[in-house]
């Protein structure tokens, strides 16, 4: 697959749902996904056609007729979109709000136990450099009465 730079947060959560169902397959034809997105969701064929139109004008899915039918390949890696996105919106977070996000996101989430053990490892080499306090840079001047 061609490594190609990825704006996530350009792309719509119609369009993720796609993508995903792209990289999961490799590859799908247009009946494909649609069957698989009519499965999750209560779109029509031609919604379907119009977001893997978008995706394939963002050049994030490409596209190759195989007799009547159209086959769609992702351009675009997921891993590295997924952490595209993720970067970009704990950027936009209070940092005093980052570690509590964190801690609910790991309740909530089901995870394997080889993730635990790599999470639980990276906090133990994190922890001796951490600070005792986080404050908020959300303003210039530190006037946030969050943490002061």
């Amino acid at each position: 697959m061609e490594s190609m730079e990825v704006n996530g947060t350009e792309m719509t959560s119609a369009e993720w749902e796609l993508m995903r169902i792209v990289w999961t397959k490799g590859q799908a034809s247009s009946t494909d996904i649609i069957h698989l997105i009519q499965l999750k969701k209560d779109w029509s064929e031609s919604t379907v056609k119009t977001l893997l139109h978008r995706l394939v004008s963002k050049n994030y899915l490409s596209t190759t007729k195989e007799g009547r039918r159209f086959i769609y390949t992702p351009l675009i890696d997921e891993g590295p979109a997924v952490q595209q996105i993720t970067s970009d919106l704990f950027n936009q977070i209070c940092d005093m709000e980052k570690g509590p996000l964190l801690l609910k996101l790991i309740k909530e989430t089901t995870l394997s136990q080889a993730d635990i053990t790599s999470m639980q490892a990276a906090l133990t080499v994190k922890a001796p450099n951490a600070p005792t306090e986080i404050h908020c840079h959300c303003l210039p001047d530190d006037t946030c009465n969050k943490c002061c």
